[in-house]
């Protein structure tokens, strides 16, 4: 999967959708959605793709679009994968799409959102590490309480063979 998150102004562009697959109530997510066959080595292309699909923004309105997360989680005997970018927009004219309904939402208010486990942590991670220039693995895991948590790595360059 691909997904982003477009900030403006301390404000993330938010979809709220009514149910899905996974979840069969209201839940909050970024942009984004399942990469197609021809993007499985692109997948920022498939992140711009999904964003101009679901809010008419083009790659043109976006300055400092960057990975900045890969998550790992094992679920329904899959593993899945998923691509999370963040970017900022020149403006906050949207086009509304069948996806779910786009809000600005405050950067303060994102962690009171109905989202997955997955995104909150990422989220959550967000806010406080935006300054760094790293990309982040994040592993879903269950600690010793059966209670999910995430694992989270700096992705850097190796050194030497």
């Amino acid at each position: 999967m691909a997904t982003a998150f477009l900030i403006h102004h301390g404000n993330a562009l938010m979809m709220k959708k009514e149910k899905s697959k996974i979840f069969n109530f209201a839940f909050w997510g970024g942009i984004g959605g399942h990469m197609e066959p021809n993007e499985l080595n692109s997948p920022i292309e498939a992140s711009f793709r999904e964003i101009e699909e679901e809010t008419g923004f083009k790659k043109d309105d976006i300055n400092n679009f960057r990975l900045k997360y890969i998550l790992l989680e094992k679920n329904g005997g899959e593993i899945r994968q998923q691509y999370v970018y963040f970017g900022e927009t020149k403006h906050m004219n949207f086009i509304s799409s069948d996806e779910g309904e786009l809000f600005w939402v405050p950067e303060n208010e994102l962690s009171d959102l109905n989202t997955s486990k997955i995104i909150k942590f990422t989220i959550e991670h967000y806010l406080t590490n935006k300054d760094i220039d790293d990309v982040f693995i994040g592993t879903m895991m269950t600690n010793s309480e059966s209670k999910s948590e995430i694992q989270w790595s700096a992705m850097r360059e190796t050194v030497g063979f």
